[in-house]
């Protein structure tokens, strides 16, 4: 075989990984095309009781931390700031609409060691459960940056329905 068409052939696979990745990305969106994430600011007089910088790692399906959902505004790794009010939960990432979700809607909150593309040591990730819509639960996993995720689950613990999980 030539070095051209050893070229033509790592050019051909490169192509067809791409549009496979391209694919997958697609499906995964018009799957997800229904949920969408809460976006707008906490109501007038909620009191913002702790602030926390945070690394957003994924939002999954609910138990199933290997299942990355592609929601308008949650599908991508990002820097965050997680700001626990008297009102819910407020999530702000880098370069997105604020998202507020409701106490009402959050259910637990945890801590977990993998999401996704992270892994960290024991319980180093703050998982957030909640609802997108009224049947759908999903868990949103953060990464605290100047906090123990101890401190992050026990500041949200309060809003939560049910509490933390062990």
């Amino acid at each position: 075989m030539t070095r051209e068409g050893a070229v033509a052939i790592m050019i051909a696979a490169a192509v067809v990984i791409l549009a496979a990745l391209a694919l997958g990305w697609w499906l995964r969106a018009r799957r997800d095309r229904g949920l969408r994430a809460p976006f707008g600011e906490p109501p007038v007089g909620a009191v913002a009781a702790h602030w926390f910088p945070a690394l957003y790692v994924a939002t999954t399906r609910h138990d199933e931390p290997l299942e990355r959902l592609a929601i308008k505004g949650l599908a991508f790794r990002s820097k965050a700031e997680l700001i626990v009010a008297d009102s819910g939960l407020v999530i702000d990432l880098a370069g997105q609409p604020r998202i507020h979700v409701p106490a009402e809607r959050i259910a637990s909150v945890g801590q977990s060691t993998v999401a996704i593309d992270r892994v960290v040591e024991k319980d180093g990730l703050v998982r957030v459960t909640w609802r997108i819509d009224d049947a759908t639960l999903v868990d949103s996993y953060f990464r605290p940056q100047d906090a123990s995720a101890r401190a992050l689950a026990d500041a949200i613990a309060p809003l939560t329905t049910t509490g933390t999980d062990a």
